[in-house]
């Protein structure tokens, strides 16, 4: 049995947590139960148990023939209030809003989550819609504008061995490669996703370092046919305004408790 801090893991609990994991990243492809028994490495009467459990509270829901598996509502109950308790989330909103409306573009708040980011606020475009940025969506961090923001405020000796997944042509793939954009994104202060996580999208990425190492980076993205050298430093020099603006709101926002 596995420990954290000296505490020794409580099995039912990791078990319980497991099968949401689970549930939650087969997105809107059910499961049966023989599929989650044997996927956990668990008996068929004890994972049918703890589904029943969990449905008869709201975490996970089953189709009118009781054989079919997926992720209940309670999960997104729970997501909203994290999102609505975070006071990160709650300071950063409105600046997002303010480059929405200065740029016209799409504008993120991802937090660094693992080898992913996770999506916390967007604010779209009413020229594009993406649905890979909504609220709660995760995202291979060595693809996107945002998680490069966030890997180049770490050390390379933390970045995981390669390959990496390829999500377009134009997707870094191997950790040298990852390093030496890096280093760019360190020495610019911005990172800058080129159609490496979308096929037609460029996005623009800035660390927030209210926290050390910063955890959490905003982002614009906008399509590359109207992406003009012009257009492309003002947004630049806009979200730089915007993350300065949001640390120094930051620093004056004491008493909130940094959750690790």
């Amino acid at each position: 049995m596995s420990e954290t801090a000296g505490v020794r893991e409580v099995k039912s609990a990791a078990r319980t947590v497991e099968l949401l994991e689970l549930l939650a990243d087969r997105g809107d492809r059910p499961a049966r139960l023989q599929e989650l028994a044997d996927a956990l490495g668990v008996p068929r009467s004890s994972m049918y148990a703890l589904l029943q459990t969990l449905i008869a509270r709201g975490w996970v829901r089953t189709d009118t023939t009781g054989s079919l598996y997926g992720i209940g509502i309670r999960t997104l109950l729970t997501g909203t209030n994290y999102l609505d308790s975070d006071p990160r989330v709650r300071l950063v909103r409105p600046y997002l809003d303010e480059a929405s409306d200065a740029l016209g573009e799409t504008i993120h708040l991802a937090r660094l989550d693992g080898r992913d980011v996770a999506y916390l606020a967007t604010r779209e475009s009413h020229a594009y819609l993406r649905t890979i940025s909504r609220v709660g969506r995760r995202f291979p961090a060595h693809a996107g504008a945002l998680g490069k923001a966030l890997l180049a405020e770490r050390p390379d000796t933390d970045l995981p061995d390669g390959p990496y997944p390829a999500l377009t042509p134009n997707t870094r793939t191997t950790k040298a490669a990852l390093a030496a954009d890096l280093a760019d994104v360190r020495a610019r202060d911005y990172s800058i996703d080129r159609e490496e996580g979308v096929t037609g999208i460029t996005g623009f990425g800035f660390a927030l370092r209210y926290d050390t190492p910063a955890q959490d980076a905003i982002s614009c993205s906008v399509p590359i046919a109207r992406l003009t050298p012009a257009h492309e430093n003002r947004i630049v020099v806009v979200m730089q305004e915007i993350r300065a603006d949001i640390e120094a709101a930051a620093s004056g926002a004491g008493g909130r408790p940094h959750w690790r």
